[in-house]
């Protein structure tokens, strides 16, 4: 493993469990002690991570979130794959609104390509990446301006949020579980994502699979609201993702695996989507609720006969065993 694949997996580690202790990530990234400590030494040169007796911890602590630099580094191939992906979502003379955060800024700059686009926000990034498309109307939201991630909060963005309707949200977070759904580490930045949620006939989150089985101080999105989740996929040592995944299709999230060899960049005109796509089927009945609609019943079973308790369990077997195949 080259140092930079080392240094990427301790990173992933620690900001899933939030502290790893250096034996611990020197059995998993397969090698000694001092090289790892050698990794951490470097990472935490470049603001990634703390060092901690014997380990290696969140910067700040649990509870601080990590700046945009910061950010940016972490897990990019994958947030252009879920970027691609996330873009073929979107129709020409749609409204739509996008969040603040490193992937949707990913997102913004396939966009403005999209003809007759209508996109409300309130990041500065996003913003930016769609200044010169000369095709795409940009709405900002009003409010106070929050430095680590470019993004406006505040009363004033909730406020100007206040009797929007468009047809989808996309949001990134600083965690995704089955349980609690999105969530992130600032109580600001939460209270404008839920009043983006409430704009938005669909949700759609965009999370990479670090995120996955994170959970962080405060929930942006329940589970039951998030229609679509994009993301990437898990690499084999990943054994929290996976599950996680299943977790969420069981609650009736759809899941949409983006391959990470598409292309793309970080220019304002990204190079053609590559990307390998599947749907993870909904398991089974689930209500949504629409905001300004009667609940609708989705459901990956067709009407009729239902399946038997034993052809339940084979159907959910055969799904954990595909997505363990990816």
């Amino acid at each position: 493993m080259f140092a930079a694949e080392r240094r990427q997996l301790i990173l992933e580690m620690v900001r899933a469990n939030g502290a790893v202790s250096l034996r611990e990530l020197a059995r998993v990234v397969q090698t000694s002690e001092v090289t790892v400590r050698r990794d951490v030494r470097a990472l935490e040169a470049e603001g990634l991570l703390d060092r901690r007796h014997g380990g290696a911890v969140l910067p700040g602590g649990f509870t601080r979130e990590s700046g945009f630099p910061q950010k940016s580094h972490l897990a990019t191939a994958e947030k252009t794959a879920i970027a691609d992906l996330a873009a073929s979502l979107v129709e020409e003379g749609e409204a739509i609104v996008v969040g603040a955060g490193t992937t949707t800024q990913e997102l913004a700059r396939r966009l403005a390509r999209v003809s007759g686009l209508t996109v409300v926000t309130n990041s500065l990034l996003v913003a930016q990446a769609l200044a010169h498309a000369n095709r795409v109307e940009v709405v900002m939201t009003g409010g106070t301006l929050r430095g680590s991630n470019y993004a406006l909060v505040g009363s004033g963005a909730e406020q100007s949020l206040q009797g929007l309707r468009v047809s989808k949200a996309f949001l990134s977070g600083s965690g995704l579980t089955a349980e609690r759904g999105l969530s992130t580490s600032n109580m600001l930045s939460a209270s404008v994502d839920r009043a983006l949620v409430q704009a938005a006939a669909e949700v759609v989150v965009l999370a990479d699979h670090t995120k996955l089985g994170t959970d962080t101080m405060f929930q942006t999105v329940p589970t039951d609201v998030i229609t679509r989740l994009v993301t990437d996929d898990p690499p084999g040592h990943d054994d929290r993702a996976v599950p996680e995944l299943q977790a969420l299709a069981d609650q009736g999230v759809q899941i949409s695996v983006a391959g990470a060899s598409g292309g793309g960049g970080t220019g304002s005109e990204p190079a053609p989507a590559r990307q390998s796509r599947r749907d993870v089927p909904l398991p089974g009945p689930r209500r949504t609720q629409v905001h300004g609609s009667a609940p609708q019943l989705r459901s990956a079973t067709a009407l009729g006969e239902q399946p038997s308790a034993g052809e339940r369990e084979r159907e959910r077997a055969a799904r954990v065993a595909d997505l363990r195949r990816r």
